[in-house]
């Protein structure tokens, strides 16, 4: 459809309900100009599914709008403030580089926020540039689309553009902004944020902002405010839980990095564990092993807490009674990730049923896989078609043992082995994006050549196809005496 001035309509369908709410909750602001903006990659799929034209943002007034050289019609773009604490420090944070563009209504009637990526300095900018170099925003295209082809529920990137403009880190980069779409972008920090510098009325309202877009259900119940705090929980106990069974690492777990909605967001030290072991790090500023894979779920609990404290002057009138409500829901977070996550064990193993001693036969597996290094993703892979692979695991009498006892317990269901192993397929994935991988698609894209990156994101898109086209991917990094260090990329 064209429109009498010449320009396609896009589809843009904006709502601002977050501008409606107190004012210092956020900054009006517009994106900074960018030079020369020229698309990279457009997510087809998810323009479709948000009511928006593919060929319209492809045009020069599309890329315009995504490169945040034009706002469309509808948006009000903010930044938004917020705190954190970062590693375990109390900081005040907000948007430096990005900025809420508004609110998509999609055509099922769903809203979503739009946000710009690298969009310029902000009022919370902190002496930053306010901007994002290419491979970082593409990094966080390709994990956060891998992570929505794997189930997990996660923020989306719809477009990556390149600014013509250079940033500066430790070397020159060519400048990026990505559209990263959310169901929101209210996080733990926006709590502690409204909780520690703004009135109880004002986290009131955020409260119930929060209970309408995300927990409509909830409606009349006698403390509103709890329910928020335990429905929060249990999203984060189920989110956990599916990053462990699948082997990732978050990498920067600080609190204004957990989302209210539930979602995974921020792509910047993650990355995906090859050889099975509890205290991987990928992050090169996480010296102490913080946010390390076995610490995720203690991770969670903590930031919870943190979650659990702002909301306390609405808790309850008695600041003792909101305490001990507060810590009543929070200490329930392990007993329903262990549920979430045994549940996933048992898919992984092909149980239909639960008997007792699972959690003996799921930690003993764990345990011969840590002792033998084994790639976590691989075993399971090999499992799931009953297979055997040349490994230090597989030819080991101890696995022989392990294998001996798993198959009798698959004999204990009164589904047959053949269900067992499609439950098996339907949830351990044939691929993850290999770390060597996502570098070598992201140099390549880099240096002009899309081709890489592009059959890489074909192959995460359906994870559990378990298609020849997937083997490839499959296969281990070249082995080196340096571990793979990963970066904010800001």
């Amino acid at each position: 459809m064209t429109p009498k001035n010449g320009s396609m309509v896009a589809g843009w369908n904006f709502d601002n309900s977050y501008a409606r709410l107190p004012q210092s909750f956020f900054t009006l602001h517009e994106p900074t100009p960018v030079r020369s903006p020229k698309l990279v990659i457009l997510n087809e799929r998810l323009a479709t599914s948000l009511g928006l034209n593919i060929e319209a943002l492809q045009s020069e007034d599309g890329v315009a709008v995504l490169a945040g050289n034009r706002i469309p019609k509808g948006a009000l773009p903010l930044a938004q403030a917020y705190a954190g604490h970062q590693f375990g420090h109390f900081t005040m944070l907000g948007d430096g580089r990005a900025l809420l563009l508004g609110e998509q209504i999609t055509p099922v009637g769903e809203r979503v926020d739009i946000q710009l990526k690298g969009a310029g300095k902000t009022p919370y900018s902190r002496g930053g540039d306010g901007r994002a170099a290419l491979g970082p925003m593409l990094r966080e295209y390709i994990i956060s689309e891998a992570m929505h082809g794997l189930g997990i529920p996660t923020t989306r990137s719809l477009a990556v553009v390149t600014t013509g403009e250079s940033v500066f880190r430790e070397t020159e980069l060519p400048g990026a902004i990505l559209t990263r779409v959310a169901s929101s972008h209210l996080r733990v920090g926006t709590f502690e944020y409204v909780s520690n510098f703004c009135t109880p009325e004002e986290l009131r309202s955020l409260a119930d902002y929060a209970l309408q877009r995300h927990f409509p259900d909830i409606g009349e119940v006698e403390n509103r405010y709890l329910s928020l705090l335990r429905e929060v929980i249990k999203r984060q106990a189920a989110l956990i839980a599916k990053w462990q069974l699948v082997g990732f690492v978050h990498g920067v777990m600080n609190t204004d990095n957990m989302t209210i909605s539930g979602e995974a967001i921020d792509y910047g030290p993650c990355a995906f564990m090859d050889t099975y072991d509890p205290a991987t790090v990928f992050s090169s500023i996480d010296l102490q092993g913080r946010y390390a894979y076995g610490n995720q779920p203690h991770m969670a609990a903590w930031n919870l807490a943190r979650f659990a404290e702002a909301l306390l002057p609405i808790l309850h009138d008695n600041p003792a009674e909101a305490v001990e409500l507060a810590q009543e829901a929070v200490s329930d977070f392990a007993k329903q990730y262990h549920y979430y996550w045994l549940h996933g064990m048992r898919a992984k193993l092909g149980l239909f049923n639960e008997e007792t001693e699972d959690l003996t036969l799921i930690k003993g597996l764990l345990n011969l896989m840590q002792k033998h290094r084994a790639d976590y993703t691989n075993t399971f892979r090999a499992l799931t078609f009953d297979e055997t692979e040349d490994t230090a695991l597989f030819r080991s009498q101890e696995f022989a043992q392990w294998r001996e006892q798993w198959h009798n317990r698959l004999t204990r269901q009164s589904e047959p082995k053949s269900a067992s192993h499609q439950f098996m397929r339907n949830n351990n994935p044939a691929l993850i994006p290999r770390n060597h991988r996502v570098e070598e698609a992201l140099e390549a894209a880099v240096n002009g050549d899309k081709s890489v990156m592009k059959k890489l994101l074909k192959a995460l898109s359906n994870p559990f196809a378990h298609s020849p086209e997937q083997a490839d991917y499959c296969t281990l990094p070249p082995k080196s005496s340096q571990p793979y260090r990963t970066y904010c990329g800001t």
